[in-house]
């Protein structure tokens, strides 16, 4: 009897050994997300809790991805990007133009006149990153995914319809880009991240704002201002996005739990991402006219006054590329070959 229950203390410690060196093989990973709009807006609601739920369920429930919005960990939109190169979280979805002048090249998407669809903007930004940045600009993070936003507008409290309307007026800008932009037209830009825009439209810090239809809803913009200027065509301007992660953490997961994050993640989603942004501008849009504001749509003809205006940034940009060591016109014209390229396999 004696032998007989040593023999099974000694299988069922085995038994436990093995469960257990089974469970470390299939360790479960929990990443924090951490991003700067509130969880019910557009991107995290439509964008990123899809994209997290598709990770976890690829990864059979081995990642687990906690969601923070509105800057819930603490800190500012503009340090997303260091908290995910730094480790202070895992993944951060975040506005590559709120660290000006760290991330040169993709602000060939945020050149006046551009981009005129989110989904060949997208495709287009995901094939030049992996060609030209994922190696130089972006060596120290993961990148996820890379996205623009549909047509940038502006959102005021007069009404614009023509460049010299906003002379001397303070317009919040999005990126140095779009800072550039309102220069050129008299404006006076104020940089601000996307949260405090609603704080700044009511004590009248700022005059308006340059931001995408999408997400005025979520900002109540058109409640504290009445009018809003879009442009037929190509949008005026376009701001990029990353979904970028801590590189040492993706380093860190075994192979098959990267498999399941790259099935979820790069070119495909990206253009998800872009398409469903503009996607809401629509709804956000009808709101806006629904309460009876002013929304002054700029024909393709007349939007030439503002190209005349705007264009010059073109050859400022390129000049300051090439002193980076960047062809610039290059990368131009490499942009527009790719959202040609898109829209004809999607037509």
């Amino acid at each position: 009897m004696t032998t007989r229950r040593t023999i099974l203390n000694i299988l069922g410690g085995a038994a436990a050994l093995a469960m257990t060196a089974g469970a470390s093989v299939a360790q479960d990973v929990t990443l924090r997300l951490h991003q700067f709009l509130p969880p019910q807006a557009n991107v995290p609601k439509h964008i990123l809790d899809p994209w997290a739920d598709s990770v976890e369920e690829a990864s059979e429930g081995r990642i687990k991805i906690d969601r923070f919005g509105a800057m819930a960990l603490g800190g500012t939109p503009p340090s997303l990007m260091d908290q995910a190169k730094d480790g202070v979280v895992d993944l951060v979805w975040t506005v590559v133009g709120y660290t000006p002048g760290r991330f040169p090249s993709t602000e060939v998407f945020e050149l006046p006149f551009m981009v005129e669809d989110a989904g060949a903007g997208s495709y287009a930004y995901w094939k030049m990153f992996d060609k030209h940045m994922k190696d130089s600009e972006f060596k120290d993070l993961k990148i996820l995914g890379t996205w623009v936003h549909g047509p940038g507008m502006f959102h005021t409290n007069k009404p614009v319809a023509k460049p010299g309307d906003l002379a001397g007026m303070k317009i919040r800008g999005g990126s140095r880009l779009v800072n550039e932009l309102l220069k050129t037209t008299g404006a006076n830009p104020v940089g601000m991240p996307v949260p405090a825009i609603p704080e700044a439209l009511s004590k009248g810090v700022i005059d308006g704002t340059t931001i995408p239809w999408e997400v005025t809803a979520a900002l109540k913009v058109p409640e504290l201002v009445g009018n809003h200027t879009e442009f037929e065509g190509n949008a005026l301007y376009t701001l990029t996005f990353v979904l970028a992660m801590n590189k040492a953490k993706w380093d860190s997961l075994p192979a098959d739990l990267q498999a399941a994050m790259d099935a979820k993640s790069g070119l495909d989603f990206s253009v998800f991402a872009g398409k469903t942004m503009q996607e809401y501008d629509a709804p956000a849009r009808k709101a806006a006219a629904d309460r009876g504001n002013n929304i002054f749509t700029v024909s393709e003809a007349d939007a030439a006054e503002w190209a005349t205006v705007v264009n010059p940034i073109y050859d400022t940009w390129i000049a300051d590329m090439d002193k980076r060591g960047i062809d610039g016109q290059a990368m131009i014209d490499e942009a527009k070959m790719l959202m040609e390229e898109y829209k004809k396999n999607n037509m």
